[in-house]
């Protein structure tokens, strides 16, 4: 799938940015990458939420191959390729991967905070003990 195509395709779902990524493209809106497009297919954004209607429509999760492994990637699933010819629907589902994009980085950002918390509870702990001294 080429920009243009994509451009097109997102269409009814409103604008995208597209970036070269791995060996096709990431595709983001409000700055949250929701689908990425690889030779493999198009694949959106899933969580708990969303990989029932996926798994419905008989889609799986990506997955590639490395030398020692398979690796399945459950955050990204292949978009039901019925849904090329349904760009309102598309938008649909479009809105329902960013969606879980956004949830995940809400998740994400409490235990970056969490981390720092301890980082500066051992970097007070230190000077405490320092300054006993």
């Amino acid at each position: 799938m080429d920009r243009e195509f994509l451009i097109d395709l997102f269409a009814d779902f409103g604008p995208v940015t597209i970036r070269k990524m791995f060996s096709g493209y990431g595709i983001s809106a409000d700055g949250i990458n929701f689908a990425l497009s690889l030779r493999a297919g198009l694949f959106f954004r899933a969580d708990e939420q969303t990989i029932p209607d996926f798994e419905a429509e008989g889609s799986k999760p990506f997955q590639y191959s490395t030398r020692a492994k398979t690796v399945l990637v459950n955050s990204y699933w292949e978009l039901p390729a019925r849904l090329f010819d349904d760009s309102q629907e598309l938008a649909q589902w479009a809105r329902a991967a960013l969606a879980a994009a956004q949830r995940a980085k809400v998740k994400k950002r409490p235990k970056k905070k969490t981390a720092a918390k301890k980082s500066l509870a051992k970097k007070a702990a230190k000077k405490t003990v320092r300054s006993n001294h």
